[in-house]
């Protein structure tokens, strides 16, 4: 299974780069894994709802460009979005593999979130928690629930 996540903006914090680090190497053995960063925009202090659009459309381009058309593409989001046990999300994923979905590709937006653009790209949408992270947070807990999902479906032991 190939797993992509696209990510808008740059890890710069070690301790988080050391984080995704450590579940790089776990999911080894489980999954192929790509990272994808895109550049985030600049926003502006005096900002408005129009240029906060304008702002995800352009981000969501940058996504756009890095997305083949046979990958399936799942959108992290707060809204209409589905939620996931740790088991559920297992059979989820193993679900999208039974059925042919082999090269998934995670979407996690900039910090003022996902364009239309990319919404209707999208196959469906996730949300990791009702609470708000930061996207660096996000993408570490995905792949620790990556991580945990692949444990699940190979029974294999994983602390609760």
């Amino acid at each position: 299974m190939k797993i992509k996540l696209i990510t808008v903006g740059k890890i710069k914090e070690k301790f988080f780069q050391e984080a995704i680090d450590e579940y790089t190497k776990r999911l080894k053995g489980y999954c192929n894994l790509e990272f994808v960063e895109v550049s985030d925009e600049i926003i502006k202090k005096n900002t408005n709802e129009s240029l906060n659009m304008q702002i995800k459309e352009k981000e969501g381009e940058k996504i756009l460009a890095k997305i083949k058309e046979q990958e399936y593409v799942i959108l992290l989001d707060l809204n209409d979005s589905k939620e996931f046990s740790s088991n559920d999300f297992a059979k989820h994923l193993d679900a999208l593999l039974t059925n042919g979905k082999s090269s998934i590709t995670f979407v996690i937006g900039g910090s003022l979130g996902l364009g239309e653009n990319i919404r209707k790209r999208g196959n469906e949408k996730l949300l990791l928690s009702k609470m708000t992270f930061t996207h660096q947070m996000a993408k570490i807990i995905l792949l620790e629930q990556l991580f945990r999902a692949f444990k699940i479906l190979n029974n294999e032991t994983y602390h609760k």
